[in-house]
């Protein structure tokens, strides 16, 4: 068996991992690359898998980094199944609808800067058609069911606590008379948080795919930036400001509003306005409520005691362009939720616009913001950014909320880790910067006498 990593190895985007036996091919995975120009660009690179070659893929939740490049695979042929959890389905196909019109509208841009250079104009990475065709292939599953994905290759999902349906992965694979089981963290959510269930653990395993986001930090507690976050906002309220929070719609924007929803309640915090400036995070809400049934048991109860309905009256969904305009000008205070979460494009980049220049503007970062993004830049600092080819200041207050992420910080993945270590699995650090990487590796070998590996894009390992 090897395993060819095409994404993720060496960054945080791009998660793709190509499993060959004898007898099987099948991916885990099949993400897009986000960021900077030379990363988005590696979407165009012809990768080593053709969709015609696979048996199989399985999905571990709806993040675009880790399902949008699912539409390369049917347009070069593949036919097969895609297994994943419920929720992941319906995220994903939201993702890559909403993938579709961005791209159409960065190949405009692209092509319209070709053109002055006197150079060929880009195809589309991908078509509709191509997006279509993945509707009959997919394939629901439910949490610790086993299903075959190819011969001699079964797999088990387990919550993995992220976003919601989101699951690490075992692969048992049986080849020449062996038998390995493969695990794939995916991506980890933290244990504690609210809304979600803590992420699942494995017991045994012959190799670990590990991923290691927050590998070389830990977060602050989410007790801490939730306390943190109530008195920027408490001031905001004060100073009659709006707060701005760049969101992703999947995850983020569904555990702000239920812990806004605690602080109205507790009355820690007045009822403001708050707007979900984002279509898809609308849709992604109306996602997780239809799937409410795996939220942890304090969200259920506030869900069915009515409670949580009641606290988030004041919540108003912008669909349509105009409405987020419009908020231009709405006085504050008020709360404004807007895509993208690193500030790569979206609606936030027009709220930005607008209100980095106000001193009373307060901007939460509550997600994790790639090296070159402009989330990255204002949590860095800058005192002032290039938008729409002008130049804003920055006199806004920027807040980076750590505790808020979605992701398993330092002590959060030794702790998952530690529940595996006991078998000696071969260990294999993905889905990290590499300083991120570096520093989880060592921890690993330090604390469980484990050598690990890190592998670069095109890699291939031999199990």
């Amino acid at each position: 068996m090897k395993i060819r990593f095409l994404g993720a190895a060496g960054d945080v985007t791009g998660s793709a991992y190509h499993v060959m036996t004898d007898k099987a091919s099948i991916l885990v995975d099949c993400g897009f690359f986000q960021g900077r120009k030379e990363e988005s660009e590696k979407n165009r690179r012809k990768s080593q898998i053709e969709g015609g070659i696979l048996d199989g893929v399985v999905l571990t939740h709806g993040h675009l980094d880790h399902i949008g490049r699912l539409p390369l695979l049917t347009k070069y042929g593949y036919k097969g199944p895609i297994y994943a959890t419920k929720p992941t389905l319906e995220l994903a196909t939201m993702v890559l609808k909403d993938s579709l019109g961005l791209q159409k509208q960065d190949l405009k841009r692209q092509n319209q800067k070709r053109a002055r250079q006197k150079l060929p104009p880009l195809e589309p990475l991908f078509e509709e058609t191509d997006v279509r065709k993945l509707g009959p292939l997919v394939s629901p599953v439910k949490y610790k069911q086993r299903f075959q994905v190819a011969p001699g290759i079964e797999a088990r999902l387990v919550d993995a606590g992220h976003v919601i349906g989101s699951s690490s992965v075992e692969l048992t694979v049986s080849e020449n008379g062996d038998r390995k089981v493969i695990v794939f963290s995916g991506d980890l959510g933290p244990r504690g948080a609210p809304l979600l269930n803590d992420p699942e653990p494995f017991q045994k395993a012959d190799v670990v795919i590990m991923e290691s986001t927050y590998g070389d930090r830990n977060h602050r507690s989410l007790h801490e930036t939730a306390v943190e976050g109530r008195k920027i906002i408490a001031q905001a309220i004060r100073d009659k400001a709006k707060v701005l929070v760049p969101v992703f719609a999947i995850g983020r924007t569904q555990l702000l509003l239920y812990l806004l929803a605690g602080a109205f309640k507790r009355k820690t915090l007045p009822q403001i306005p708050i707007y979900i400036d984002s279509p898809m995070a609308i849709e992604a809400t109306n996602i997780y409520r239809r799937n409410n049934e795996l939220f942890d048991a304090e969200a259920l109860d506030m869900v069915g005691s009515g409670e949580l309905k009641r606290q988030l009256v004041g919540v108003r969904a912008c669909a349509k362009p105009g409405e987020s305009r419009a908020l231009n000008s709405v006085k504050g205070p008020c709360l404004i939720m807007a895509g993208s979460g690193m500030c790569t494009g979206g609606r936030i980049m027009h709220h930005l616009r607008h209100n980095l220049p106000i001193a009373e503007t307060a901007v939460l970062i509550v997600g994790f913001q790639s090296h070159g993004t402009l989330g990255r830049k204002l949590v860095d600092g800058a005192k002032e950014i290039t938008m729409f080819g002008e130049k804003v200041p920055v006199r806004a207050s920027v807040h980076t909320m750590g505790g808020f992420s979605a992701h398993a910080d330092q002590s959060n993945l030794l702790d998952w880790f530690s529940v595996v270590a006991p078998s000696k699995p071969r260990t294999i650090i993905t889905h990290g910067e590499d300083r991120a990487r570096d520093t989880f590796s060592k921890l690993i070998g330090a604390r469980f006498g484990l050598k690990t590996e890190q592998p670069q894009l095109g890699d291939v390992i031999e199990i």
